[in-house]
């Protein structure tokens, strides 16, 4: 029952994740359009830095709500879970409220140190979300804790609903907005373009703070019935409460801040290399904003299934391995790396064989631009499958109380991030490859050392060929028929849609049919997935064990 609960916990997260995507896809690829990869070069600094305030206040605090408020329900004191709450939130308010003073009032000596003082604009206009989004994020957490990943999904969903709305309407509205006096006088299209589309997840987040502090309202009854028949544990103090979970969420925050911080040393390193190497200044910030314009939204797909795995198992490890649970942690953590595999070899190959139709499919007004990052596209999408594996297990040794081995492994990857991506870059022929590269080779490390690590704390035995084989056939076939079917059957060429369509199509459905022809998936995983009675039925009648 317990598998079910983190498949169905997942499933919920990863649908809404996907919806987020395809949304937040509505919001980069028309702003792309709108404001050029320049513009985009303006905003994309300003998303990064606020990326790295709200993994601060998001990725720790509720993650360690999340795993207290699960060890304490599975021993039934409800009571001690929502003082877990209501105290940690107190802290989320504050990290919200000093967050926010730093990225609006600091906005502009940031953006100088990020090589592109034009994104000052979009920094101040980003800044309030800070206010919202942590709060947010411990309702959140107290839900997840529960196994409950309705309000989290719902709550994703409307953010990112009036992010788009917002941030589509605001950009355009600005960045065609007549030059003259005034508070935006002074800046460029680009510059309130972006500052446009950076207010749009402050709304967002607005939204989704609104959305969440309703459902608890509407859920007090419910939570207060359940803690007047609370079954008292023991009575800890909020100062040791507070220790505690500061204890739990600096080594995950600290781990969750490595990343961001590597984005955001991405622009000033890669620009400087490239201005080093005989590109103008110009030049070389536009190529910049090619990655996070162009590559970065994609990249981030499969990696919300993969984050929806790793959030619904760290409760779930929590409470098996409070309970002592021995099976149940190891079958769950063998279960979540070849969920973690499924969902990541497909998209990294998928999107390298067809980088370029896909990114022409996609960006067919800046063609050149989109040819021109393709092969850094390609580099990166490989990069998916060891981010994949390196979320999930990340999950795991979270959820059993290892959380400063994720950290050690990040700061290792650190150093290989900033020696290869300082090395590439500067070889001229690979320019702006030599960023991909670093990232690739920084997660395929990352991979191999919390891989190893989640051996050793858990027991857990990663099936070969279950795990790593048979879905890398079914992969490999599918690359394989997504090449031919674009570059044979449909003759390739550029610009050439109806075939790249053809072709994702065509390796969607040959996927599904070669997971169950590897027997990548048999009937006992599905019958650990919401709503997979009809197919479970059809494999009987197929004879698919």
């Amino acid at each position: 029952m317990a598998q079910k609960s983190f498949v169905k916990g997942a499933a919920i997260l990863g649908v809404a994740g996907i919806l987020v995507k395809v949304m937040g896809a509505l919001l980069i690829l028309p702003l792309a359009y709108m404001i050029g990869a320049t513009g985009m070069a303006d905003y994309t600094p300003a998303y990064n830095i606020y990326t790295f305030f709200i993994v601060i206040a998001t990725s720790g605090i509720p993650v360690t709500i999340s795993r207290m408020v699960s060890e304490r329900v599975t021993i039934q004191d409800y009571e001690e879970a929502h003082r877990v709450f209501r105290i940690s939130s107190y802290l989320m308010i504050g990290i919200g409220v000093v967050s926010f003073a730093i990225m609006f009032f600091g906005a502009q000596a940031i953006a100088d140190m990020s090589a592109v003082p034009e994104s000052a604009l979009a920094m101040r206009a980003v800044a309030p979300a800070l206010l919202f989004v942590p709060v947010m994020a411990s309702y959140r957490g107290y839900f997840q804790g529960q196994q409950n990943m309705k309000p989290t999904a719902f709550s994703q969903v409307v953010e990112q609903i009036f992010r788009v709305g917002f941030g589509l309407t605001l950009a355009y509205t600005l960045f065609h907005a007549a030059e003259g006096s005034g508070f935006l006088g002074s800046f460029s299209a680009e510059e309130k373009g972006a500052g446009g589309a950076a207010f749009g997840t402050t709304m967002g987040a607005f939204g989704g703070f609104l959305v969440m502090l309703l459902i608890y309202t509407a859920s007090r009854k419910a939570i207060n019935a359940r803690r007047r028949r609370s079954i008292q544990g023991e009575y800890v103090s909020s100062g040791e409460i507070l220790k505690k979970v500061l204890i739990i969420a600096v080594p995950i925050t600290i781990g969750a801040c490595v990343m961001p911080i590597i984005n955001y040393l991405d622009a000033p390193l890669v620009i400087t290399r490239l201005t080093g190497t005989g590109w103008s200044h110009a030049v070389a910030k536009n190529m910049y904003g090619q990655i996070g314009g162009y590559c970065t939204p994609l990249i981030n797909f499969p990696q919300t299934l993969t984050m929806a795995l790793s959030v619904s198992l760290v409760p779930l490890i929590s409470s098996t391995f409070k309970s002592k649970d021995v099976e149940g942690l190891r079958y769950n953590t063998s279960l979540s790396m070849r969920v973690a595999m499924i969902i990541g070899m497909p998209c990294a190959v998928g999107m390298c064989v067809l980088a370029e139709p896909i990114l022409l499919l996609l960006y067919s007004n800046h063609a050149s631009e989109a040819i021109n990052v393709a092969p850094t596209f390609a580099i990166l999408a490989i990069s998916v499958i060891f981010l994949s594996i390196v979320q999930t297990v990340s999950g795991v040794l979270q959820g059993i109380g290892k959380q400063l081995i994720p950290v050690r492994n990040l700061c290792i990857g650190v150093v290989i991030k900033v020696s290869v991506t300082w090395i590439c870059v500067g070889i001229h022929v690979l320019n702006l490859k030599g960023a991909a590269i670093g990232t690739l080779a920084t997660y395929a490390v990352v991979a191999v050392l919390d891989v190893i690590a989640t051996k050793k704390y858990t027991g857990a035995k990663f099936d070969v060929m279950l795990t790593y084989i048979r879905p890398g056939i079914a992969t490999a076939v599918m690359g394989a028929v997504a090449w031919f079917v674009y570059y044979v059957a449909f003759g390739g060429g550029q610009g050439n849609k109806i075939g790249c369509l053809a072709a994702v199509l065509a390796a969607g459905i040959v996927y599904v049919i070669m997971l169950f022809v590897t027997r990548s998936i048999g009937r006992k995983d599905l019958e650990n997935f919401p709503r997979a009675r009809r197919l479970i039925v059809l494999m009987d009648r197929l004879g698919i064990k």
